[in-house]
């Protein structure tokens, strides 16, 4: 069998990438260890820790050639491998409710800040709902879990480097909460040069304009920081069995019992080591990640995994009619496992940004969801709208606080007197943004148990007592204002032009 010369340069390619692929880990490395030689005293074994995180995520980077996923491997998840929330309902609650409750840890994300929204620090300070922030609303879910089933579930904390000093402080306010509350960090990572793949960083300080060069790494972090800081083991040895992981922001993320009962019934051979609540689909989900079925494996598909040429095809609610809400359950033991081995292979997500300086830089991130492929008997159970609830903009905001919903122990339930389950489609424009100038356009929140869709662009501004049903449609053009009068009922009403009623 003769080479020809397309085998000789394929040949000469290969090993040129791999000596270019050499080349770039080890001016990392050196840069690295650089970096580290500025640690304080005092930080210079969790800055290690998190480096070595950061130098296993740069080699597997420098790895991975094209797309993360075959296209033509994908295929829908086997029908027993996600179960409808109502089978797992009807097999009722725990025997021994406190003894199941005693086994969980409740793990809220709680790495970002409040900076989409107008808002300075962590996001989970930001009022939501009579006064109360979703950190307020957490505690007091679990206070009451604890309180009403006499039981010992703990909540705990995955701070970033954003947001952990105010955090803290504010910890000190639940102290006679019954409710033990545990913070940890996640890692912090270098941000890359997007040209010369090494570190911005000049040392491994944070403050002023340092802090621009590092980033927290997705909260696909979770299970490695949980592990690096002794959590992991304090939870074993406290008895804990499993975690419930959300994002703090998700307001419908409260611990259910019947999924609880679900996984410690179990018997151990067959034990479940991962669930992910899945919900159906709506034209407003389409970029979020879904379960397929690739290799064997239940794997979580990212939008930002998918080649440009099926992004469509992803975002379809025909074939993919299920996304992922990023509540999970998982078992503890199999994360000391997997940790151990090395064995939680998490797709990287390359993330790339433009600096304030115009600087280009790429950052290496995980998926919290992304470890369901390396859990033993993993499984989505397909639960109701309700359990994901994330505000993530005032729109989102506006829903929370008006009275489509009623709280109660620090959970939100759609009211009663909602004829059907489904929330308003709510779009809020620009002027609405800001959480400080989204409140100063209402002076109460709207009547909104009929509403199907409301819009609403430009200065427009609501009195007292307005009540919005139907689709409700208001465009204030450039250089006008609409106030809504208090008391006003604007019922399939599409307003726009220029609206003021003046007292006189």
């Amino acid at each position: 069998m003769s080479l020809t010369v397309g085998d000789l340069a394929g040949g000469v390619m290969t090993e040129f990438q791999e000596k270019l692929r050499q080349q770039h880990e080890e001016s990392m490395h050196r840069e690295l260890e650089t970096l580290l030689a500025t640690a304080k005293e005092a930080e210079s074994e969790i800055s290690r820790k998190d480096l070595d995180g950061f130098k296993k995520l740069f080699h597997r980077f420098l790895q991975v050639k094209g797309p993360a996923v075959d296209w033509a491997k994908i295929n829908r998840p086997p029908e027993d491998s996600i179960l409808p929330y109502q089978k797992i309902q009807m097999e009722g609650l725990p025997d021994d409710i406190t003894a199941s409750l005693n086994q969980l840890a409740v793990v809220k994300l709680n790495g970002g800040l409040g900076t989409s929204m107008g808002c300075k620090g962590p996001k989970s300070l930001i009022s939501v709902r009579s006064e109360s922030t979703f950190l307020d609303l957490t505690v007091q879910q679990i206070e009451h879990l604890n309180k009403t089933f006499n039981a010992d579930v703990p909540l705990v904390l995955m701070n970033s480097f954003n947001t952990d000093d105010d955090t803290k402080k504010i910890l000190q306010k639940y102290k006679h909460h019954r409710v033990k509350i545990h913070t940890f960090n996640q890692s912090r990572y270098p941000r890359i040069h997007k040209e010369s793949l090494l570190p911005i960083a000049r040392s491994m300080a944070l403050g002023g304009e340092a802090g621009e060069a590092w980033y927290p790494p997705g909260h696909g972090d979770v299970y490695a920081s949980l592990a690096n800081c002794g959590l992991l083991d304090r939870l074993l040895a406290e008895g804990k069995e499993y975690i419930f992981v959300s994002n703090i922001d998700n307001l419908g993320a409260t611990v259910d019992l019947a999924i609880l009962r679900h996984l410690v019934s179990r018997p151990a051979d067959r034990r479940c080591e991962f669930i992910m609540e899945v919900t159906d689909k709506t034209r407003a989900d389409v970029k979020g990640g879904t379960l397929i079925q690739y290799e064997d494996h239940l794997r979580l598909l990212e939008i930002a995994q998918v080649p440009k040429a099926h992004v469509d095809e992803f975002k379809s609610v025909t074939k993919f009619k299920i996304f992922n809400t990023n509540n999970l359950w998982v078992s503890l033991p199999a994360v000391k496992r997997l940790q151990a081995q090395n064995a939680m292979d998490l797709e990287i997500i390359v993330n790339p940004k433009t600096l304030d300086g115009g600087l280009n830089i790429i950052q290496l991130e995980t998926a919290v969801g992304a470890a369901i492929k390396s859990f033993n008997n993993a499984m989505g159970v397909n639960v109701p709208r309700s359990r994901f609830l994330p505000v993530k903009t005032s729109s989102d905001l506006l829903l929370v606080m008006s009275n489509l919903y009623s709280l109660d122990a620090g959970s939100l339930t759609m009211s009663r007197r909602r004829q059907f389950p489904s929330t308003p489609h709510v779009k809020l424009g620009g002027s609405f943004t800001k959480v400080q100038e989204f409140l100063s356009r209402f002076e109460s929140i709207p009547d909104m148990l009929e509403l199907d869709h409301l819009t609403v662009s430009g200065d427009v501004t609501f009195g007292k007592n307005v009540s919005l049903k139907g689709t409700v449609i208001i465009i204030a053009n450039h250089g006008d204002r609409i106030d809504i009068p208090a008391g006003a009922m604007l019922e399939n009403k599409i307003v726009s032009g220029n609206l003021r009623i003046l007292d006189h």
